[in-house]
């Protein structure tokens, strides 16, 4: 099979991330996987949620949503129409996957918003947000060790994801729009830095899918990820 954008089947689509793209947030950037741009911020807040005042931890939560024009035609704004139930699922993904990769009783009394604006989509968003939230967290983490508020990083991993799935039969990563529209089946994957699965959503469009096509998918997931990580490292500078 010939990919619309020619990649090969293992083979993610351009990647770059911007840090430091909001001066008034702990943490952010802009992460742009092809055409899907998602600007990320967290803020945090020396506070906890009423149901964890003294239990010793903190907390980490993320909200997510997309521009009007993010895609082909407007949409309505969410604070307009109330949020739909793919928004509250995928930011409840967000906040899941970022609360696997942290201490969360070295980070007593403290609450950190994760904030993923989609600018632009083209398929993999929710992929982004976790990659790029990643990112804005790691920054708000640091800027907390800097101000002398944690004496160390609280984090047990690096935290990455993407897609794969089997289009016209051929398991390929990192799908777009047009790829993700037809797609048989189209999974999901969230993974630690050592390689460690944090979550998996897949999904049989038309046909249901096999064991053997679920490995397939996770390897090229797991090569997908190992790249993403090493990304959030280089412009991280770890």
């Amino acid at each position: 099979m010939t990919r619309p954008s020619g990649r090969a089947a293992d083979e993610l689509r351009p990647v770059s991330i911007e840090v430091n793209v909001n001066k008034y947030a702990e943490g952010s950037c802009l992460i742009t996987c092809g055409g899907t741009r998602v600007m990320c911020t967290a803020s945090v807040e020396e506070k906890v949620p009423a149901w964890l005042k003294n239990s010793g931890q903190g907390w980490i939560t993320a909200e997510y949503g997309m521009l009007p024009r993010a895609t082909g035609t407007r949409v309505e704004r969410e604070a307009k129409k109330g949020q739909s139930g793919r928004t509250q699922e995928i930011q409840r993904l967000i906040g899941r996957a970022l609360r696997a990769c942290v201490n969360m009783t070295a980070l007593d009394g403290i609450t950190i918003k994760i904030d993923c604006d989609v600018l632009q989509a083209d398929g993999g968003t929710r992929t982004a947000s976790v990659t790029g939230g990643f990112v804005a967290l790691y920054l708000a983490l640091q800027q907390l060790v800097h101000q002398g508020k944690l004496p160390s990083l609280p984090l047990t991993d690096f935290v990455a994801a993407v897609s794969a799935g089997v289009v016209q039969g051929c398991p390929v990563l990192d799908l777009d729009y047009v790829e993700d529209s037809h797609a048989g089946t189209d999974a999901n994957f969230v993974m630690t830095g050592n390689g460690r699965l944090i979550e998996i959503q897949g999904t049989a469009e038309h046909e249901p899918f096999t064991k053997a096509e679920l490995e397939q998918l996770m390897s090229l997931a797991e090569k997908g990820i190992s790249a993403l990580i090493q990304q959030q490292k280089s412009v991280l500078g770890v």
